[in-house]
């Protein structure tokens, strides 16, 4: 009996200290990855001053600024979309596009507004939508009127934002509110992503030769075919006659504001240590040599 009850106080004091060591060790690599993070931001802030000088001093920016040509960026987006590199035990990877490939949310307005709500129309998304999106606007509210609201959003969610669509996570709050409060899943469909930015700012002009097929989609109000058909033509439009628009495009293109050169890049910078990532998203005024809209995740 002493002997089996000396037994069972040890395999007990066994199973304790395993317990402790696993807690130990399970603390512990959190506090290792909490180092790994803290490094890796400090080392992100450093590559990121780096590559903000690189294209400060670079003359085929400086060219491209100076030249005003669609071709020289064309050729500089073409050489550019993967850069990969690395810097003792971090391995990062730089690409760049265009800023202006995707259409400023906020452009919506009543000249406008049919075109969103038909290409939503095409996702069997409810006008509704279109609706709430206006709310989220206050261009769209009457002057010095706070509460004219057709939809319950701001009653749901008192705090959000509603001066603009401000980002991804604002739009994505929107997009719950309106799944949980109407059901539609089929906005789950529509790729957001492909299709909008996100700027305080609604008169910025989309860069024709580089916007997605969605966005053709939706400012001409075409099919997915004939979209795919003016974006298959990326980097080779000068004009307008380029593009061979009939009638009834011409008067849609007519409701957004666009261009041929816009530039403006999109950078991303990927940081890769052990088994943490690190990426930093910025826009970079080729002509200002000024980066702005950082964002910043790991």
């Amino acid at each position: 009996m002493r002997n089996a009850i000396a037994l069972l106080i040890t395999l007990m004091f066994v199973m304790v200290i395993s317990v402790a060591i696993g807690f130990g060790l399970r603390e512990f690599k959190k506090a290792s990855n909490v180092v790994v993070q803290e490094d890796l931001l400090y080392q992100s802030s450093m590559v990121l001053d780096d590559v903000l000088v690189m294209l400060q001093s670079s003359p085929d920016l400086r060219r491209l600024a100076d030249s005003n040509s669609s071709d020289e960026l064309y050729t500089f987006l073409q050489s550019s979309q993967y850069l990969p590199f690395e810097i003792a035990d971090e391995k990062i990877i730089l690409s760049f596009e265009s800023a202006r490939s995707r259409l400023n949310i906020n452009d919506m307005d009543k000249t406008n507004e049919a075109l969103f709500r038909d290409y939503f129309n095409r996702y069997m998304v409810g006008s509704s939508y279109v609706d709430i999106l206006k709310e989220c606007m206050r261009k769209n509210q009457v002057k010095d009127e706070y509460n004219n609201y057709t939809s319950t959003l701001f009653d749901t969610n008192p705090s959000l934002f509603r001066e603009y669509i401000a980002s991804k996570k604002h739009l994505e709050k929107i997009n719950n509110y309106y799944i949980n409060e109407y059901g539609d899943t089929n906005l789950k469909n529509v790729p957001f992503d492909q299709l909008f930015s996100y700027e305080k700012n609604a008169n910025i002009a989309i860069d024709l030769n580089y916007i997605t097929a969605d966005v053709w989609e939706l400012i001409l109000g075409v099919s997915k075919e004939r979209a795919e058909h003016f974006y298959q033509g990326e980097g080779s439009y000068k004009a307008l006659e380029d593009l061979d628009l009939n009638e009834d495009e011409k008067k849609n293109l007519r409701k957004f504001q666009t261009t041929f050169f816009a530039p403006y890049l999109l950078v991303k910078i990927e940081i890769l240590k052990e088994t943490t990532t690190a990426r930093i998203i910025f826009k970079y005024d080729i002509k200002l040599k000024r980066g702005y809209d950082f964002v910043f995740k790991i």
